[in-house]
């Protein structure tokens, strides 16, 4: 199946041409596709910011139309089989979220679009909880966000969904298709429930053709390991249907959306399911109705039957920004050209893909654009094949593929400038080190001049940081869970400066990785961790010993796979066919920042106050404590506090240093963090207030006498 590089180059070339290229060659649409706005509630946001004043949030839908034969839409899987209105267009609704000053005239031109993250609003400024978030309403921004994953439910008010259409034969009946999920149960349990998988669980799930499991297509399996042999379920031991162990046991009453096992599904087993499904959401609409949606608001006066755009004629400048799934999908609506608009010229001027390693599994048949890769699941999922390198003409040796990212919005001359920030887990969980290397990790790529990339040192996948953030359950985790160091002070103070460099041309902080020419990024089995040795944490009030650190070199590999030959990995689009994808005996190289064998905290990157005046060692990722069970702790890091006296450390072993050792006393560690913070802010890597901020902390929570 490999293609030589010249042949795959070539194809490229094609694609990029029926893709949107540079959009000479787009037809005029049937006629003009339709947008239309609707405002629903209108509400008060509570505060005065600044010099801007007070806000106001504006709830609703945009309801739009997709010409099929426009060049630019024909990306999407299955448009084509998509139902069209009397005009010859495919339909979709959005619901969005906009907060913006109530005075527009004091809206400083900047959009800021956050995707939301399987329908959920992430990163909504909360002042009264987060004080820093003032910034972004002092600083004029409007903020908006809308629907863009199609098979999100509308379980509670506050979940923004699109509606997508579903594809149909051209004789209308269903199309059907091979699906694959994994099943994994935390406790004992006769039923579990459709889509399945960590993350998607609470999604829409696909329907299956037959609920009758007998046939071809159908199999459940089990294994404890993600590497160990699968063993087949037989069909009499499993059905579609729900059931409860005592008043509706095995078979249970026939239900598509939920399976039944004799004897139930046990937490030690992870169970695979495979079966044919029907009916596929035409989810690559998706993006299209983001594109849209953000234009409209970004340069229309008024919609199609004249009501009038509330952000006319305010908006000059437009940032998108995504959180670890979301923050993928805006990689993905890059790289498959949506960031070109129907009208010409950039939808974003700057995107920021935050916690992001990888891209979003939304533009195949039966696309399942939740899933991720976590605690025993996704290993072998979509999501990971499209290229992870940036730069237009980036090269996959692994795979024998050319073009990364960036290559269709160099073809159409519409790349914003472009963010991408990764914690530990980007490294050790989600495949994240070929956007810097080689496919086989030999040398450092040369990153485009538009994109920056950071990584936030010794920081997990997500949470607040700080000692109170951290817990031990010894049943669940091996170490502590959590990370004392973390990057939302640094993400605040990155975003501040993608403003300035899209709206004032004011060039960003450089990109902060680690990197083999120096050291820093090494494959997993060369790090060298010092000794971490005598530890206690309490659970429920109670001291409890912590294992001695053993560094066991854990990490998820990344193999290329093939899911058949429709399916378009380069571009994570098509059909796939082989569930589950065959390995084809080849391997990316993973590597992962280098740590200091004194402190154990990483060597490169973005270090933050509680990395440079650390009181322990905040470790990137933990381990699964279930016996039997050999993984990592699911987009979980770890800490393991300094002793607070020589005397103490030197007893038990171990070799980092004490906190009297590192500051003295507490006016000594007061003293490290005001040094700190004074250098980050310098570095423009921490604002002000939000240093100002940690400085307090560091007063009101003494660490040492």
């Amino acid at each position: 199946m490999k293609r030589s590089l010249l042949s795959m180059a070539a194809c490229a070339a094609a694609l990029l041409a029926a893709c949107g290229g540079s959009g000479d060659d787009t037809p005029p649409p049937a006629a003009t596709p339709r947008l239309t706005l609707a405002i629903t509630a209108t509400e008060d946001v509570a505060g005065s910011y600044g010099n801007v004043g007070a806000y106001e949030k504006l709830t609703g839908t945009i309801s739009g139309e997709l010409d099929p034969k426009d060049a630019r839409n024909r990306v999407i899987q299955d448009l084509e089989l998509a139902p069209v209105n009397a005009n010859g267009m495919v339909e979709y609704s959005a619901d969005f979220v906009v907060l913006k000053p109530k005075d527009m005239a004091k809206a400083s031109g900047v959009l800021r679009y956050d995707a939301p993250n399987r329908g959920n609003i992430l990163t909504m400024p909360n002042p009264a909880a987060v004080p820093g978030d003032a910034v972004y309403f002092e600083r004029g921004y409007v903020l908006l966000y809308s629907a863009w994953q199609g098979d999100v439910p509308k379980s509670t008010a506050a979940r923004l969904t699109v509606n997508v259409p579903v594809a149909k034969n051209k004789d209308g009946s269903s199309i059907t298709g091979p699906y694959r999920t994994e099943l994994v149960p935390t406790a004992a349990t006769p039923v579990m429930t459709l889509p399945g998988g960590v993350f998607n669980g609470t999604m829409i799930p696909y329907a299956p053709a037959s609920l009758d499991n007998s046939q071809p297509g159908y199999s459940l399996t089990r294994r404890i390991n993600e590497t160990d042999p699968r063993i087949a379920i037989p069909p009499a031991d499993w059905k579609f249907a729900a059931c409860d162990a005592a008043a509706n046991p095995f078979p249970g009453t026939p239900d598509g959306t939920r399976i039944c096992l004799k004897g139930g599904f046990d937490p030690k087993y992870l169970y695979e399911l495979v079966y044919v499904a029907k009916d596929p959401k035409v989810m690559g609409v998706g993006l299209a109705a983001l594109r849209d949606t953000v234009s409209f608001f970004r340069s229309t006066a008024a919609d199609s039957s004249g009501k009038a755009n509330p952000l006319a004629g305010r908006i000059t400048h437009v940032i998108g920004q995504g959180t670890s799934q979301s923050g993928n999908a805006m990689k993905t609506f890059l790289h498959l050209g949506f960031n070109e608009s129907l009208r010409g010229g950039r939808v974003f001027d700057g995107l920021y893909s935050h916690v992001a390693a990888r891209q979003t599994h939304v533009n195949t048949r039966f696309a399942v654009p939740g899933g991720g890769g976590g605690l025993r699941t996704d290993h072998t999922a979509f999501g990971q094949t499209a290229p992870r390198g940036l730069a237009k003409d980036y090269v996959d040796d692994v795979a024998g593929r050319q073009g990364g990212v960036m290559q269709r919005c160099e073809a159409s001359s519409t790349c914003p400038k472009f963010m991408l920030g990764l914690s530990g887990t980007e490294f050790w969980q989600l495949q994240g080190s070929p956007v810097l290397t080689d496919a086989y990790g030999f040398r450092d790529l040369v990153q485009p001049a538009n994109a920056r990339i950071y990584y936030y040192a010794s920081t997990q996948h997500g949470g607040p940081g700080g000692t109170a953030s951290i817990s031990y359950a010894p049943a669940r985790n091996v170490y502590p869970a959590g990370t004392v160091v973390h990057f939302n002070d640094t993400f605040r103070a990155l975003f501040v400066a993608l403003e300035d460099w899209v709206v004032r041309g004011t060039e960003p902080p450089a990109s902060a990785v680690p990197r083999i020419a120096d050291g820093t990024l090494v494959r997993p089995e060369a790090l060298r961790f010092p000794a971490i040795k005598g530890l206690a944490w309490p659970v429920n009030g109670v001291p409890t010993p912590v294992p001695d650190f053993n560094y066991l070199a854990r990490h998820n590999g990344f193999p290329l796979f093939d899911f058949g030959p429709n399916y378009r990995p380069q571009d994570e689009s098509g059909i796939a066919s082989v569930l589950p994808p065959a390995y084809l005996n080849r391997d990316y190289a993973i590597l992962v920042p280098q740590v200091d064998v004194s402190t154990g905290l990483t060597k490169a990157g973005i270090r933050s106050v509680e990395a440079r005046v650390p009181l322990g060692t905040s470790i990137e990722f933990n381990y699964v404590a279930t016996p039997g069970i050999v993984d990592l702790s699911n987009l979980t890091g770890s800490f393991l506090p300094f002793h607070k006296a020589k005397a103490a450390r030197l007893a038990a072993g171990d070799e980092r240093p004490s906190l009297e050792e590192l500051y003295v006393d507490q006016a000594g560690y007061v003293a490290a963090v005001r040094g700190a913070a004074a250098a980050l802010v310098a570095e423009r890597l921490l604002l002000q207030r939000d240093a100002d901020r940690l400085i307090a902390q560091a007063i009101a929570n003494p660490v040492l006498p």
